[in-house]
């Protein structure tokens, strides 16, 4: 039977294995017959010990009886140790803890979770994106990869190229573990095109003592597209941790930028004590490094700073630019992954060349402290100019939210979302835009539209688009005038992550869309908005993504996720949802606010996922429009000799 309000939490039931039992008096002739077969037993016991042979063959047959068993069958959740003692972040799924029960998955769940349109490998584990660079005409992506296992360890470097950032090509492995100063880990690292035209990259490895170092490497042959070969520098490392910067806070070097005086200069992640740093280096040769006596920039209590990210956006232009770009008309972009929270912040500032440092516009929302790239799942992430489209680019990892055993199960784990395109939002002046970058759009197949749907209070109405495993939804909200000249003032202040989700019922709020649910919204995740009326009359508006019941799975996080998304005078509310199997990407107002996320349902999959538009306000009437295409899945294979002539 559906639930009578399918939007609303399942009912609590109390435990069923519960019950109490009653203690009977034994009389003393049952009390002698207990003994009795005691005494039997011990002997029996005595006996099986003196025949080491009948024991070995007892267990030998429980463990045979054990192997055919289900490998589907509950078990304990046990998360496994990885990567801490090497002083890097292991960036796992810890959230779920040690009590969780694995869910009985079966081949056909775990292989529907596999995106269709969305750059992973073959099989194993992935995390952060490294170098991604436009070389020759072929789109570069280089990550973290562990091509032993779908857990993290073993790290070295993926690689794949693409002509559009949609369709990729799987080449072999680019950077391995095979020095004493990258022999536990080929981590993190950035491209830089040098004037000229050639390509460096620096990358941080783990030594054979597990001392965070930065390398130098670069191609054995230039003239390649395909980069398939690398040279490492015989004179690695270039840079080794300064005094007073522990060994093991010393990674993740950038895209270097060169200055007025003809010289290069770098960032580098790290921390002292709790304040999170980055560290500036300034070279000529890629070789011989000079660290400047200030850092670019740092934030107490903000902990180590990991993919720490520095460039340039115009105020004035929607283009990106060049990483070396600096003057009137440009503010500088400082991100850095917070490996405290797993969270990537960012701030808007003002960079100073000469003495090299970088000063917030609003230390309120500082780096760290401030505004998100992203308010679900998204970290380490990077970008890169694209100097063919004039335009900046972002790559971000995309954990998994499940438990481990299933990602040993199904023999992957962690996607990269959709590449974005990033732009300085030159009506806030205090934010940036991200956006799909154009080539998503190629994928759309059919589409429907659905004009001026009106959703009551307490409305939820399906949307007939056919299968719902791989869409783009764009979509626009009103609410009523009247409704929001009547509205009292909340008392409240609204938080996504500490409300009820979208089963809450406010005044002017949530509405928005459903995605991955089945029929009767048994599993169900809502992408939506939710505007408060603050003391002064004003409105605030958030954009929430709600996966409390996205699953009915018991070893996945199912967390309410969202923030704040300004929303300027004469704007309507908008959104664009990719979804694509598992992971579901939401865009709000253009970009100001964005949600990614890791949704793993039983039974709203395949053919029996739907899509909704619902309205839980009490007080106002929404009226929403949308257009909603089927996505093609992209062509992501393994590369072959005959792509030489693509």
């Amino acid at each position: 039977m559906a639930d009578p309000n399918p939007l609303l939490p399942a009912s609590t039931l109390a435990d069923p294995t519960s019950e109490q039992r009653s203690l009977s008096r034994r009389n003393p002739t049952k009390v002698l017959l207990v003994a009795f077969c005691g005494l039997l037993m011990v002997g029996f016991f005595v006996a099986l010990v003196n025949d080491q042979g009948s024991l070995r063959n007892a267990h030998l047959k429980y463990k045979s009886n054990d192997d055919h068993k289900s490998s589907f069958q509950r078990g304990i959740v046990r998360p496994l140790a990885r990567g801490v003692s090497a002083g890097v972040s292991d960036k796992s799924n810890r959230r779920l803890g040690s009590n969780a029960r694995s869910f009985p998955w079966n081949n056909t769940m775990l292989s529907w979770q596999r995106t269709a349109f969305h750059f992973q490998p073959e099989k194993n584990w992935m995390n952060d994106p490294n170098g991604p660079v436009l070389y020759k005409g072929w789109y570069h992506l280089f990550y973290q990869y562990n091509p032993k296992a779908a857990v993290w360890g073993d790290i070295i470097w993926g690689h794949a190229v693409s002509r559009d950032m949609v369709h990729w090509l799987h080449l072999p492995e680019a950077m391995v573990a095979d020095q004493w100063y990258d022999i536990n880990g080929v981590w993190t690292g950035s491209a830089t095109i040098l004037p000229d035209g050639k390509l460096i990259m620096l990358y941080t490895g783990s030594t054979n003592e597990s001392v965070q170092v930065q390398n130098l490497a670069y191609p054995a042959d230039p003239s390649d597209p395909f980069l398939t070969n690398w040279v490492k520098y015989p004179g690695n490392p270039v840079l080794v941790p300064p005094p007073g910067i522990g060994p093991k806070d010393f990674r993740d070097p950038t895209t270097a930028w060169y200055t007025s005086e003809g010289k290069w200069r770098l960032t580098i992640g790290s921390k002292i004590n709790k304040t999170g740093i980055s560290l500036v280096y300034e070279t000529e040769d890629f070789i011989n490094y000079k660290m400047l006596d200030k850092e670019l920039h740092g934030v107490s209590g903000t902990g180590m700073w990991e993919c720490v990210d520095f460039y340039p956006v115009s105020t004035t232009i929607e283009n990106g630019l060049d990483t070396s770009v600096n003057g009137p008309g440009v503010k500088h972009v400082m991100k850095t992954s917070l490996d405290d929270d797993r969270h990537d912040y960012y701030a808007l500032g003002t960079y100073y060349e000469k003495n090299g440092t970088w000063i917030p516009d609003n230390p309120k929302i500082d780096v760290g402290i401030g505004i998100r790239y992203d308010y679900g799942i998204f970290y380490a992430s990077k970008t890169f100019y694209d100097q063919h489209n004039g335009r900046r680019v972002l790559w971000g990892w995309i954990g998994e939210s499940d438990s481990e055993i299933a990602d040993v199960k199904k023999g992957w784990a962690s996607l990269q979302g959709i590449p974005r395109t990033v732009v300085f939002d030159q009506k806030t002046g205090s934010n940036l835009l991200q956006w799909p970058v154009k080539e998503v759009n190629s994928l759309r197949l059919t589409s429907r539209e659905f004009d001026n749907v009106e959703l009551k209070p307490g409305s939820v109405v399906p949307l007939e688009v056919g299968p719902a495993t791989q869409l783009d939804i764009v979509a626009e909200f009103e609410l009523e005038m009247e409704a929001l000249n009547r509205t009292s003032a909340s008392k409240v202040e609204f938080s996504c992550s500490s409300s009820g989700g979208a089963a809450e019922r406010g005044a002017l709020g949530p509405f928005g869309l459903v995605v991955l649910a089945d029929e009767h919204l048994t599993e169900q995740t809502p992408v939506y908005f939710y505007v408060a009326k603050e003391k002064d009359g004003n409105l605030k508006s958030f954009f929430c993504s709600d996966q409390s019941r996205s699953s009915e799975a018991s070893d996945v996080n199912k967390h309410i996720y969202g923030s704040f998304v300004p929303v300027l005078k004469g704007e309507k509310l908008s959104v664009r949802v990719l979804v694509d199997h598992s992971i579901v990407e939401g865009f709000a107002q253009g970009g100001r606010t964005c949600i990614t996320s890791r949704v793993y349902p039983t039974k709203a999959i395949y053919g029996d996922a739907r899509v909704f538009l619902f309205n839980n306000a009490t007080e106002t009437s929404v009226t929403s429009s949308l257009k909603i295409w089927q996505m093609n899945s992209a062509f992501i294979r393994p590369f072959s000799k005959a792509d030489y002539h693509i």
